[in-house]
């Protein structure tokens, strides 16, 4: 069998690929290599992680199949997600599957407000005042993408909000399908019969009330497509 580094496959031997796998995903999670850029060149590899040619080719090689890099014929080895679950997401939503993904959402979104009822912090309903307002703002403007992206960030500073780590790195892994549901149901302009209130979500979670919290973020979702 083909042990596993979390999502990234690799072969029987591969002890050394592992651990240059494990290198090389700190350095992008670090920044050194930010996505959009290209990362070393082999050689440059080879020498930074002393190992041999070989291992590094395969490390890359993995990571380019997890769908963290991408290699571009006469340019190089690109960062392209620093996250291994994203592009596997991403590859996997359709529009006959949108129902499914917003499931997702309900089970994410539900518990994190629930444990964010729990455990916000002063600093934590701050946050959530101002991604509340800056989404507000964005709907004023009139302009799709802008309110997509402020309402996927209000949606990801309650998740924050929970304190539980390996939830927040689930959720940032669909974060493509949230904003791809969004998009969906505000459709081409941002009209008042599409508009969702979520103050009464954040003033749930103000209120340190698990179940009210709960309920609103649920609320939301019971939609086609939820907002």
């Amino acid at each position: 069998m083909t042990p596993v580094v979390d999502s990234v496959a690799v072969p029987p031997r591969g002890h050394r690929v592992r651990q240059t796998i494990e290198q090389l995903r700190a350095r992008i999670l670090g920044g050194e290599w930010p996505v959009g850029g290209r990362i070393p060149t082999e050689p440059q590899l080879v020498a930074a992680l002393g190992v041999g040619r070989n291992t590094v080719r395969e490390a890359v090689r993995a990571l380019v199949h997890a769908g963290v890099l991408e290699c571009r014929q006469g340019s190089g080895t690109y960062v392209v997600s620093t996250d291994e679950l994203a592009p596997v997401v991403a590859r996997r939503l359709t529009d006959d599957r949108m129902a499914e993904v917003i499931e997702v959402r309900r089970a994410f979104e539900v518990e994190a407000a629930r444990l964010a009822a729990l455990r916000r912090t002063p600093e934590d309903l701050a946050a959530l005042d101002g991604a509340l307002a800056t989404r507000e703002a964005a709907w004023r403007s009139g302009r799709v993408d802008e309110f997509v992206e402020a309402d996927a960030a209000l949606h990801t500073v309650v998740v924050a909000a929970a304190h539980n780590a390996m939830l927040a790195e689930l959720y940032a892994s669909v974060g493509a399908a949230l904003r791809s549901t969004v998009a969906q149901a505000m459709g081409t302009a941002l009209t008042d019969e599409r508009y969702v209130d979520h103050g009464r979500l954040v003033e749930a979670i103000r209120a340190g009330d698990p179940e009210r919290a709960a309920i609103e973020a649920g609320a939301f979702l019971e939609g086609p497509h939820g907002a």
